[in-house]
């Protein structure tokens, strides 16, 4: 029995590292959007035995209920790690066999994907983590871990590795997937672009990419970007 976890920091906060190419508004429509399609994907994997939502603010509280999720309220915004660490207490003490932990902001991640990775987990002895790094290999995008409290969480731009030792210290082996959807992660602007490009090639669609192409966002960036190239 593994949850999914997915924190979400108040939508007028999110996405900050994204100002240079979006304004405060276009960041908060952004990441409402790649929310809901990190939470569609996972309300969408049978696999899971549920999915919390670990938030205090209000307009994510509205997005997650129609799906059914568990809310766990935060007092007040402490992080990812904070907030992840709070889940996974919560759930420890209801003998849940371990979770599943994913940030809102990789909106490409499919259900199909999640059960992949829900599948390759299953597949390991007992105390496991199963991680799926970041396209870049520095982020963790995704963790699962049997049982929930199995290692100390430390998110922040480069976790992957730190996670792994966290793991080592532990003595437990890290089992490593890769996919391409999970480890697309967007923070900064050119990781929009990637996402814009991958798109082109194939056809993925989302709430996010519907807002950048009909915002007009889309086409900004792509004008910039030859700009910028043809100098």
């Amino acid at each position: 029995m593994i949850w999914a976890v997915l924190p979400a920091k108040n939508f007028d906060q999110a996405k900050e590292r994204l100002s240079p190419a979006l304004n405060a508004l276009e960041r908060k429509c952004l990441f409402r959007a790649m929310f809901e399609d990190v939470l569609a994907a996972l309300a969408d994997a049978p696999s899971l035995a549920g999915v919390m939502v670990v938030t205090r603010d209000l307009e994510a509280i509205a997005i997650s209920k129609p799906y059914g999720v568990r809310i766990l309220t935060e007092d007040k915004n402490n992080g990812q790690t904070a907030a992840i660490e709070f889940a996974a207490a919560t759930l420890a003490t209801e003998n849940v066999d371990g979770i599943l932990t994913m940030p809102g902001d990789v909106p490409l991640a499919t259900s199909v994907e999640i059960e992949q990775v829900l599948a390759s987990h299953l597949e390991l002895q007992e105390r496991r983590m199963t991680i799926v790094p970041a396209h870049d290999e520095r982020g963790s995008n995704c963790i699962v871990c049997s049982p929930p409290r199995l290692i100390p969480f430390q998110f922040g731009n480069d976790s992957f590795c730190p996670h792994l030792a966290a793991a080592e210290a532990r003595g437990v082996t890290s089992n490593i997937v890769k996919f391409p959807g999970i480890g697309l992660d967007i923070d900064r602007p050119e990781d929009l672009l990637v996402l814009l490009k991958r798109v082109e090639q194939t056809g993925e669609k989302g709430r996010a990419v519907t807002y950048l192409y009909d915002s007009g966002i889309a086409s900004r960036l792509e004008v910039e970007a030859n700009r910028v190239s043809s100098t």
